[in-house]
């Protein structure tokens, strides 16, 4: 299946400290690409794997599921575990649950996490009828490009595969039962305003994870795919700072 223009992975060989980032549902590494590049800029061995079914057709996607998402997650972290010394794990949306489900599997082997309005948790009661919607919906309006700058657009799908969507309860559950296993720092860029992501997965994560451990920073400017929007510089910077203050290997 042809990859769209602009949704291949990414990769940077650079140095001893590795940062693997995980898109979001039904978007594409192009969300991530400018975080990549930044981090990749300041010295950092960096992957953006694009996970299966995204960036290509939302037919396609329907045949995957989370497993198959995190499959791809994981064989990036595998290829950065080969080239560098430490690994950091970064995510927006979906791709926050990803990296928080790494965190619990790998322990210590992932150094922190940054997450961009993670999603843990169902902000409808719609998933609640997803196991019979995906019997006679094929798919569903689509839930990306929420982005308040102007001009600037995610590429993603434009329709929701049902079927793909209704593996996600699943991954959430999982990631929730275990949460208290990540034992690592983690900093979250919230979003004032997010109409893909609501409240609910900021409220388990912030009972979960300890307050010494957990650092929250607003995104007043920024809708759900801050890493495109109006805060992405701050997020940027940010996350380079984070990754020089907790990690174990010689930094620039």
């Amino acid at each position: 299946m042809p990859v769209i223009p602009g949704a291949e992975p990414y990769f940077h060989a650079g140095g001893s400290t590795g940062v693997l980032l995980c898109h979001g549902f039904t978007g594409s590494p192009s969300s991530l690409r400018p975080w990549g590049e930044y981090l990749a800029e300041a010295g950092l061995t960096v992957s953006v794997p694009r996970l299966p079914g995204h960036g290509t057709t939302w037919q396609e996607m329907s045949r995957t599921r989370w497993e198959d998402w995190y499959a791809e997650a994981d064989r990036g972290y595998e290829e950065l575990r080969a080239q560098t010394s430490e690994i950091f794990v970064m995510g927006l949306s979906l791709g926050g649950c990803l990296a928080l489900r790494m965190a619990e599997l790998r322990g210590a082997a992932i150094s922190g996490l940054v997450l961009v309005n993670p999603s843990v948790a169902a902000d409808t009661k719609l998933f609640a009828l997803v196991p019979v919607l995906k019997l006679v919906l094929p798919s569903l309006p689509g839930v990306g490009d929420d982005i308040k700058k102007d001009g600037v657009h995610e590429l993603c799908y434009d329709r929701v595969p049902v079927r793909a969507a209704a593996t996600l309860p699943a991954l959430w559950r999982l990631t929730r039962s275990r949460l208290s296993e990540v034992t690592q720092p983690v900093l979250i860029y919230r979003s004032t305003i997010d109409h893909a992501v609501g409240p609910a997965s900021m409220r388990v994560l912030r009972s979960a994870l300890t307050a010494g451990q957990l650092t929250v920073r607003e995104c007043p400017d920024s809708y759900h795919v801050a890493t495109l929007d109006n805060d992405a510089p701050e997020i940027f910077a940010g996350s380079l700072e984070f990754v020089r203050a907790h990690s174990h290997a010689e930094m620039e």
